[in-house]
C-alpha cells in the first residue's frame, strides 16, 4: 500500500468524486501570525515617524518662545535656561497681536458661523429634496471646491471694492463664508443623506413645519458632521492668509497671519525673534485647543457617513 506523506503545514483531502482540497495547518498559521507581527511593526513605526515629525516642530516653537534672542542662536536645540515670559508680553502689546487676535475672532467667529448655518440649510435641502436642478446645484458646488482661488483674486477685488466693503471686518466675513461653503455644502450633503428619514416624516405627521423640523430635529441629529466640517473651516479660515492680504489693508484691521508676517518684517535685520515665536506659539494655541477638544467628535463625523 502507498502512502502520500505531508507537511504539518499542509494537509490533503481527497473529496469523492471532487477535487483535491488543502487545508492549512499550525505551520500556515504560524506564518501569517508572523507577516501579521512585520505588518504591525511597520505601520505603528511610520505612525511612530510622522507623529515625531508633526510633534517636534511645534514642542521646538513652543520651547524656542521662551528664550532670549542669544540663546535662539547659541544653542537652538537646548532648553532654556529660564523662561521669559516677557517675550510674550511684547509680542502681545508692543507688536500689537492683541489687536490681531481680537480681528482673527470677530471675522473667523462670524463666518463660521454664517457659513454652518447656510451651508446646513443648502446641504439639508439637496439631501432631503428632490427638486428640477438639484444635482445641477449640487454639482456647481463641486465644482466650486475645484476653482483656484488664486484666479479669483482681482475679480474678487473689485466686486468687494464696488460693493463698499474693502477693508471692513464684515466684507472679510462675506468672502469667507462664500470661499468655504462649496467644502460644507459637499460634506454635509453626504451627512444629511445618512440619517433616518423616519423621524422627519414622524415631526411632519405631528404637524411640525420644515423650519421647526430642520433647526430642532434634524440640526441636532447632525451635530457630528456640524463639529467636523466647522473645524476644518476654523483651520482654513484661521491659517488664510492671501485673502486678507488682498482684501483687507488697512493696518488696524490686519489678522494674526499679516500681523505675524509684519512681525517678521518691520524689524529687518534686527529681528525680535524671541517675540516672533511667541506670537507664532499665540496663533497656534487656538487651533491646538480646538482639535483636542473635539477630536472624538471630528473623528465620529468622518466614520458616521459610512455607517447606516
Amino acid at each position: 500500500m502507498k502512502t502520500t506523506d505531508s507537511t504539518p503545514s499542509e494537509t490533503v483531502v481527497q473529496q469523492s468524486g471532487g477535487p483535491v482540497r488543502k487545508e492549512n495547518g499550525p505551520g500556515t498559521r504560524t506564518r501569517e501570525k508572523k507577516e501579521g507581527r512585520v505588518l504591525n511593526v511597520f505601520s505603528h513605526g511610520m505612525l511612530v515617524l510622522w507623529a515625531f515629525m508633526v510633534v517636534m516642530p511645534l514642542l521646538w516653537a513652543v520651547m524656542t518662545s521662551f528664550k532670549d534672542d542669544n540663546a535662539i542662536f547659541s544653542s537652538p536645540w537646548a532648553l532654556p535656561d529660564e523662561l521669559h515670559f516677557d517675550n510674550w508680553a511684547r509680542a502681545w502689546t508692543d507688536a500689537n497681536m492683541s489687536d490681531y487676535f481680537l480681528n482673527t475672532i470677530l471675522v473667523v467667529g462670524g463666518s463660521l458661523i454664517g457659513t454652518l448655518v447656510l451651508g446646513s440649510m443648502a446641504a439639508y435641502v439637496l439631501a432631503r429634496f428632490d427638486f428640477p436642478g438639484n444635482r445641477f446645484i449640487y454639482f456647481l458646488f463641486i465644482g466650486g471646491m475645484s476653482f483656484p482661488i488664486m484666479l479669483a483674486l482681482v475679480p474678487l477685488f473689485y466686486v468687494v471694492n464696488n460693493m463698499g466693503l474693502l477693508n471692513s471686518i464684515h466684507g472679510l466675513i462675506l468672502v469667507y463664508i462664500a470661499y468655504s461653503l462649496p467644502f460644507t455644502v459637499f460634506f454635509l450633503t453626504a451627512f444629511f443623506r445618512t440619517l433616518p428619514t423616519s423621524v422627519a416624516e414622524a415631526a411632519f405627521v405631528d404637524g411640525a413645519s420644515h423650519s421647526r423640523t430642520f433647526f430642532q430635529i434634524m440640526l441636532p441629529m447632525a451635530k457630528p458632521g456640524l463639529i467636523s466640517v466647522g473645524i476644518f473651516n476654523f483651520l482654513g479660515q484661521w491659517n488664510q492668509y492671501m485673502l486678507p492680504t488682498v482684501l483687507n489693508t488697512d493696518p488696524d484691521k490686519r489678522v494674526l497671519t499679516q500681523g505675524l508676517v509684519q512681525l517678521a518684517a518691520s524689524q529687518g535685520y534686527k529681528g525680535d525673534w524671541s517675540g516672533l515665536f511667541a506670537g507664532l506659539v499665540m496663533a497656534m494655541l487656538p487651533v491646538l485647543a480646538a482639535y483636542i477638544i473635539f477630536q472624538r467628535q471630528v473623528v465620529a463625523g468622518l466614520t458616521a457617513g459610512a455607517l447606516k
